[in-house]
């Protein structure tokens, strides 16, 4: 029977079904021009799959971000990210124990690790990109096939092709509105918005009906389930998504933007993680470095897409973080006005607020 090519997935397709296979932790093949790598996150790594890389008989690195390696004392050559050479006798312990900062404090000493220098990273660097993406610890192993045939049934991505694809904005669909009356708003209405590349669903919550063609008050709150759901008091989540729409409620009119990016973007897993890290005594941003992101690993395009797509060209924007304002304005958003939002603070994230203010920029 002749394959009809109208069902072979497409390049975004293909990347979500990589996302899916590293999150079971099943391999993935990342090809280049002259060379393939084999790809397995270190967070779903198996002995047994340890053990078959090794017999592929090639040298193995584990790609680790350079925010990791500064913590590890790793030589990170390549800048963002360090190739840290996988020793003979590493077993799957070694390699999470390099992936995952848990037990840093209890041992520190994990090296001393040597570090690939010598040819391209270009797989590395995707390698770790796609961790991101599927919300799993950035640490990867990366395994060059050379002249070797990939295993049969793996995921293979053209790396040229996928590692600009990943850096752009997936296209959000309109799926479906429906009012929804809330007890700070009657008047509501609920936007579902799904991107096509198949991640998370993000939200639009419009009060009343908003003039298109003036200012609209909104905040862009990014989903937080212990604050928002749990009422957790380390963070001042809950309270700025309640005060924000008690606001809107106020005024009759608003729009809420829900997006589904945990954590700053890491996911609610790393997020744990990193609160973890912080009964160890590290601050916010310390704990995500430890992990091996960046400060904040958000994307607020998302905000000023579904902005645009609702109809949207204009904004009275309640935040305390500068960079959503930049970010809205750098996709064509304008922010008449920053509106001010401080409630939420307890003894509980006075440090964690006033590490927002002095790292992270917000106006507290």
């Amino acid at each position: 029977m002749t394959s009809d090519p109208a069902f072979s997935p497409d390049l975004t397709e293909t990347i979500a079904r990589a996302r899916g296979d590293l999150r079971m932790g099943v391999p993935v093949v990342l090809r280049a021009p002259e060379r393939a790598a084999l790809v397995m996150a270190a967070e779903t790594l198996t002995e047994a799959r340890l053990a078959a890389a090794r017999g592929l008989a090639r040298p193995v690195d584990l790609a680790l971000t350079g925010r990791r390696a500064t913590t590890l004392r790793a030589r990170a050559y390549d800048g963002d990210i360090a190739r840290v050479a996988l020793p003979p006798d590493a077993d799957l312990g070694w390699v999470q124990a390099l992936a995952d900062p848990a037990d840093d404090l209890a041992r520190p000493m994990k090296g001393p690790l040597e570090t690939r220098r010598e040819g391209s990273a270009e797989l590395h660097r995707l390698a770790l990109t796609l961790a991101k993406s599927a919300r799993l610890l950035p640490a990867a192993l990366v395994v060059p096939l050379g002249e070797n045939a990939p295993p049969g049934g793996l995921t293979t991505l053209d790396a040229g092709l996928a590692a600009p694809h990943l850096s752009r904005l997936a296209p959000l669909e309109h799926v479906i509105s429906a009012r929804v009356p809330l007890k700070h708003a009657e008047r509501a209405r609920l936007h579902i918005f799904r991107p096509e590349d198949g991640s998370e669903e993000h939200y639009a919550v419009e009060i009343g009906k908003p003039d298109r063609d003036k200012p609209v008050l909104s905040r862009l709150h990014s989903a937080c389930f212990t604050g928002d759901l749990l009422g957790s008091l380390k963070c001042d989540c809950g309270p700025q998504l309640n005060a924000a729409l008690a606001q809107m409620g106020a005024e009759g009119e608003g729009v809420l933007l829900y997006l589904n990016q945990e954590g700053r973007g890491i996911g609610l897993a790393n997020k744990m993680r990193a609160y973890a890290l912080q009964d160890q005594g590290f601050d916010t941003v310390e704990a995500n470095h430890r992990l091996g992101f960046e400060d904040d690993e958000r994307d607020f395009r998302l905000g000023a897409q579904i902005l645009a797509r609702l109809g949207f060209g204009a904004v009275r924007l309640l935040t305390n973080n500068p960079a959503k304002i930049a970010r809205m304005e750098g996709e064509g958003i304008v922010v008449t006005e920053r509106v001010a939002l401080k409630v939420g603070e307890t003894r509980f994230n006075h440090h964690y607020l006033e590490t927002k203010a002095k790292k992270s920029g917000h106006l507290l």
